[in-house]
């Protein structure tokens, strides 16, 4: 009789997931490029302030490494749309792995400026919503609904863990060879990524017919005619850009209300990594929770356990809040994406997903932008607080507009509330 140590990995939601024939090919590439952006978080900031010493620069160049994705969705949305997610996924790292790869080139030969850079980075970034849509789609495509949340958890947790252990090695590797050379490591490491779907997983014919004559803008008009889908967006658009000031606040607060140097700092985004790498770990585990609901749970209780830090808790409570905020943070990603593949066909799964993430990758950094005259008007620690509020009660207005829907929907059956909470 198996012992329950050998039937433990069998037992695991997130067995399907990494045994899976062609999945467990690819995941090892997806590690290995997901370790090439945490390298990126430095090197790309680092490499800017050697090329200019003016803001300005160096602000485009961190931008241009992730805007440009919400340009590329509409400029790429008809040639692109009905695509598998494999060849998505597989044309996003080729562009990333050639255009990031041009800059150590740039820089051998002696023509590399910041202009230069920053429009590297940029082309590098075009198809990065869709090469987000695309990995999503792919599990969709290959395993069947009741695995979507731990194989989304597996992606998720992947990039938590190098956003960890990227940065640090990032700056080992600057001190030691400089910045354009780690994104020569980061271009190699999509250039894996790139071979890896190629060789891991079947070629897929082109689009249907119907496909080809797409709008361009299918993705947003799919998340419009659908409110379940556009309320996701919506809450999920808040809750991104009322973190954002988080990020402006943070540092503010440390230094001039704690009196702290940066080591408090890192400790602080250190506890919410690895309350976030639990989190991601946790995720897979609440595939038999109403998903809609979870979600919008996340959202009050990741208010909730950033209050702490507004109301000037002292760092012994703070410190562990802000773990806990990472802990909350890490499945929602995977429970919301879970909710659009749901909710939405495989065909069209690629153009709604490219289309969410054009929106999301704009709310962090308008949040931001926002942080710097929100907290020269009211303060760090008022900010901090006021974004823990704001947060909270966005996801309980969503959570009251939510019950309010389904009572509409099935107001004399519990069994018609039960049904619709869990998609």
């Amino acid at each position: 009789m198996p012992s329950d140590a050998s039937r433990f990995p069998r037992s695991s939601p997130y067995w399907p997931v990494v045994s899976h024939p062609q999945l467990r090919r690819v995941l090892p590439g997806l590690a290995v490029s997901a370790l090439g952006d945490g390298l990126a978080l430095v090197a790309v900031t680092w490499l800017a302030i050697q090329l200019t010493p003016h803001r300005t620069w160096i602000a485009l160049a961190v931008a241009a490494y992730t805007l440009p994705s919400a340009a590329g969705t509409v400029v790429f949305g008809r040639l692109l749309r009905g695509r598998s997610g494999a060849q998505l996924a597989g044309w996003d790292a080729i562009l990333r792995a050639s255009a990031l790869g041009a800059i150590p080139l740039a820089h051998l030969t002696g023509v590399l400026t910041v202009w230069l850079y920053v429009f590297l980075l940029a082309a590098s970034a075009l198809l990065h919503s869709w090469g987000s849509a695309g990995r999503f789609t792919l599990i969709a495509e290959l395993l069947p609904q009741r695995h979507h949340l731990p194989a989304n958890a597996v992606l998720t947790t992947i990039g938590g863990f190098a956003t960890i252990v990227g940065p640090p090695l990032a700056g080992i590797l600057i001190g030691w060879a400089g910045p354009v050379w780690v994104i020569a490591i980061d271009a190699a490491t999509f250039a894996v990524l790139a071979l890896t779907y190629r060789l891991a997983l079947p070629a897929n014919g082109g689009p249907t017919r119907s496909e080809r004559g797409a709008s361009r803008t299918a993705g947003f008009a799919v998340i419009r005619q659908n409110p379940a889908l556009m309320g996701l967006l919506v809450l999920s658009l808040g809750f991104f850009f009322l973190f954002g000031p988080v990020y402006v606040a943070m540092p503010i607060h440390i230094t001039d209300d704690l009196h702290a140097s940066a080591t408090l700092f890192g400790a602080y985004y250190a506890a919410f990594g690895i309350g976030g790498l639990a989190g991601g770990l946790v995720a897979g585990y609440l595939r038999g929770w109403p998903l809609r609901t979870t979600t919008i749970a996340i959202v009050v209780a990741f208010g909730v356990a950033m209050l702490p830090l507004g109301l000037g808790a002292p760092v012994g409570v703070s410190l562990p809040a802000f773990a806990l905020a990472g802990l909350i943070w890490a499945p929602y990603m995977s429970t919301s994406m879970a909710l659009f593949q749901r909710s939405t066909s495989t065909e069209q799964l690629p153009a709604v997903l490219a289309a969410n993430g054009a929106i999301l990758v704009l709310a962090v950094p308008l949040g931001t932008m926002l942080g710097g005259p929100l907290v020269s008007a009211i303060g760090a620690r008022p900010t901090l607080l006021l974004c823990a509020v704001a947060i909270a009660a966005l996801g309980l207005a969503a959570g009251g507009i939510a019950m309010s829907r389904r009572s509409v929907r099935s107001p004399g059956g519990q069994a018609g509330t039960e049904v619709s909470d869990r998609r």
